[in-house]
């Protein structure tokens, strides 16, 4: 029986973790409606993709603007959920789809991975349908409603199944095929679960010290110093993922661009005072993502584990070997996930 599926759309992630379920839901039949947040490049993302979208705000920073945009934003979801009347909503984190779905009675998938989002959680937990995470997260879900799977979010759209890394992006960001390069990622510290947490300091000593192992480019949602503006990333940005596939390594802030590499087989350098069971997954188990928390020790031990990475000590193919073996153990998500949400949809 066809249903009707609303997708809501917060985070340019979103747009990576749900578009190939959007797919396979329209090829099952169901109508599929999209609700988005004016977020980085979400809407430029939906766009590309060719996903028609109702974008219900525009992020705001702080927790007085988080808490006006979520009082806003609830208001015209309630609307838009009143004229759609779907079956069943789905998000990741599922803040807005929570509260409306309990108040409207639709039901609430709210797809999460992210343990130090504790607002948003406690925003959420209570009034979702069901919460699905990781086997592998490592805060508490109230059990009657936690569901687990083997894998990762990242896994919705860079299993080998559903990516194939293509050369030629290589040449839009002028590089050539076998160039030694590292990627830098950079975030803008503003949503709520990052509002107490720090990555880098001064980046100028950090970005010359792997520049001495092969060109840097970075990928920042905050302004950079002058003297890097020529490194940052400013255009086909929805190509990234195919940088973060030949890269050397990533040395980031952002824990999804971390998994993101691991799945890939290109090892990963992350530096926040907070961490997620699936980056610490990823490097306990598999060897593949480098966590390091400690405000005053953190940057340095970065940076010394980098510089052993890139020194080469581990051969290239190794590492796509532990993402092989990493892989051997997980699912392909979007399967998952299009069962699991067609699974809540009231009748």
């Amino acid at each position: 029986m066809s249903k009707r599926i609303l997708v809501d759309i917060t985070h340019p992630a979103h747009v990576h973790f749900f578009r190939n379920a959007i797919t396979r839901w329209r090829e099952r039949g169901h109508q599929v409606f999209i609700t988005a947040r004016i977020k980085d490049i979400a809407i430029d993302l939906l766009d590309r993709y060719g996903l028609e979208h109702l974008d219900l705000s525009a992020a705001r920073s702080g927790l007085v603007g988080l808490a006006l945009e979520l009082a806003e934003r609830d208001l015209r979801l309630a609307r838009v959920v009143r004229k759609v009347r779907p079956h069943v909503m789905t998000s990741i984190a599922g803040v807005y789809i929570a509260m409306v779905g309990r108040l409207l009675g639709v039901p609430s998938v709210a797809f999460q991975d992210t343990e130090n989002a504790v607002v948003s959680n406690r925003l959420t937990f209570p009034f979702a349908t069901v919460v699905v995470t990781p086997d592998c997260y490592e805060a508490a879900v109230p059990r009657h409603k936690h569901l687990t799977y083997p894998g990762y979010h990242e896994l919705a759209y860079v299993h080998p199944g559903r990516f194939t890394p293509d050369p030629a992006a290589l040449g839009l960001f002028g590089l050539e095929p076998g160039q030694d390069f590292i990627l830098m990622r950079l975030v803008g510290w503003k949503a709520v679960h990052d509002l107490t947490d720090t990555g880098f300091g001064a980046l100028e000593p950090v970005v010359e010290r792997l520049e001495r192992y092969g060109r840097v480019l970075i990928s920042s949602e905050r302004d950079l110093p002058p003297g890097l503006s020529d490194r940052r990333l400013t255009d086909h940005l929805d190509q990234v993922i195919h940088l973060q596939y030949y890269a050397r390594l990533l040395v980031g802030e952002s824990a999804t661009m971390a998994s993101e590499c691991a799945c890939l087989g290109t090892p990963a350098v992350f530096v926040s005072t907070s961490t997620r069971g699936y980056t610490n997954e990823q490097g306990r188990r598999y060897g593949l993502v480098f966590t390091y928390s400690d405000p005053g020790t953190g940057q340095a031990q970065a940076l010394a584990q980098a510089e052993s990475i890139l020194s080469g000590e581990v051969p290239r193919k190794e590492w796509r070997e532990r993402a092989r073996r990493m892989l051997a153990d997980k699912i392909d998500v979007t399967d998952f996930m299009v069962e699991v949400v067609e699974r809540y949809a009231r009748n």
